[in-house]
């Protein structure tokens, strides 16, 4: 691989990152400034999470359709910096509603795209760990943005957190674009997934619905949607906790539980791609949900600050794996049959689903039997992931179930 289109990917993932922090708790805050009531807040990014619920299918057919995944890419990143310009400019209703909608479908294209950039740009021995890079890269972007955005809202202006995503989004533009189309052209020489060569070159992949009802795919989807109905809701059910109990300096508690599994991530993503290249995939997925498994243990054991911040550590590991394994195993589905982002979207939507009830479940258990009650709760749906993967899923490291055409 050409080591300009390596240092575009590099850089792509980490500016795709920053970019899309703006539009978490930083948006929150600066909507809050602006005199919206946490209704209000919740209803508009709740708006964005649906909107990426119900485009993750449709998006990534999108991008299996279209002839060059830098082009896709290229469109959800401008969508994605008129949606913060937008939502700085006029923070009212109206537009900050449609921003959202514009957001969360848009990143529905670019996360796909990017994963189908990645599949035409790694030899496919190597393909576990390139995406680990991925991961590491998207982490670093993660912290970066936390560390500038905090600075910058606490000093300067909330408003500059979006015109700082709005520049980081412009950045990401000129990092795909150093992504050279000859070598995406040259994926053929690297590996043998269908999805992989230009539209031109691709064989004819299998129907949209052999995909969609491929049993391996829909077992995997099964097993990432009960982990994240495990998953989703811990953090904010732990900050949450935190805050009404009235901890000195919990925003700095929050922003550590949140940077401290980052740079974990970031140490450990290209390992975790190695061993599943090395060791198989299904061990590797059931350690990293074992790893929510535990952490949900112990926030039902002891919800303190620091110690939460401990068992965040955790946290950082699922992320590695899970940001790994999810488009590695989803490759392995779908070598021999193409739909690669179809499949991605498909798997995304479980994950949405699982990710919406998480947090609904955990609240409801919470307030009626207390947060050790919720974390314990939250705890089955990941044993449950832990079975389901280790008992019906496959060993996709190989592609056993993916006959040729």
């Amino acid at each position: 691989m050409n080591d300009r289109s390596t240092l575009g990917l590099n850089w792509l993932n980490l500016l795709v990152a920053l970019m899309q922090t703006g539009f978490g708790a930083f948006l929150a805050v600066y909507l809050a400034t602006h005199g919206w009531s946490s209704g209000e807040v919740g209803f508009a990014l709740s708006a964005g999470a649906l909107a990426a619920m119900a485009t993750q299918v449709p998006g990534g057919m999108m991008v299996d359709a279209a002839p060059s995944k830098r082009h896709a890419a290229g469109v959800a990143i401008v969508m994605v910096i008129v949606a913060a310009i937008v939502i700085g400019f006029w923070p009212s209703q109206g537009p900050v509603l449609w921003a959202e909608l514009m957001q969360g479908a848009a990143s529905c294209v670019l996360g796909p795209a990017i994963a189908a950039i990645t599949l035409a740009l790694a030899h496919k021995e190597v393909l576990g760990e390139r995406l680990g890079h991925n991961v590491r890269f998207a982490a670093l972007g993660s912290v970066t943005a936390a560390l500038a955005m905090g600075a910058i809202g606490t000093w300067y202006s909330h408003r500059a957190t979006l015109f700082l995503a709005a520049a980081a989004g412009i950045a990401a533009l000129a990092a795909l674009f150093a992504i050279r189309p000859d070598d995406l052209a040259a994926a053929p020489t690297r590996t043998d997934h269908r999805a992989a060569p230009p539209k031109r070159l691709r064989q004819k992949p299998d129907s949209s619905w052999d995909v969609a009802c491929d049993r391996c795919l829909l077992i995997f989807g099964l097993c990432v949607g009960l982990f994240q109905l495990g998953n989703a809701g811990l953090l904010p059910l732990a900050a949450g906790e935190i805050a009404r109990g009235g901890w000195r300096g919990v925003e700095l508690i929050v922003a550590a539980a949140i940077v401290v599994p980052q740079l974990i991530a970031a140490t450990l993503s290209p390992r975790i791609g190695r061993a599943a290249q090395e060791h198989g995939r299904r061990i590797v997925l059931v350690a990293g949900i074992g790893a929510m498994t535990l952490r949900a243990l112990l926030l039902a054991g002891d919800g303190g600050p620091w110690l939460m911040i401990g068992f965040q550590a955790l946290d950082g590991i699922t992320a590695a794996v899970m940001g790994v394994l999810v488009p590695l195993i989803v490759a392995d589905i779908t070598h021999h049959r193409g739909r690669f982002n179809l499949a991605m979207g498909i798997v995304g939507l479980f994950m949405g689903v699982g990710a919406v009830l998480s947090t609904t479940i955990g609240g409801a258990i919470a307030d009626r039997f207390g947060p050790a009650a919720a974390f314990a709760a939250l705890s089955v749906p990941g044993l449950l992931a832990c079975a389901v993967a280790w008992t019906l899923l496959p060993e996709t490291r190989h592609h056993p179930l993916a006959k040729p055409a």
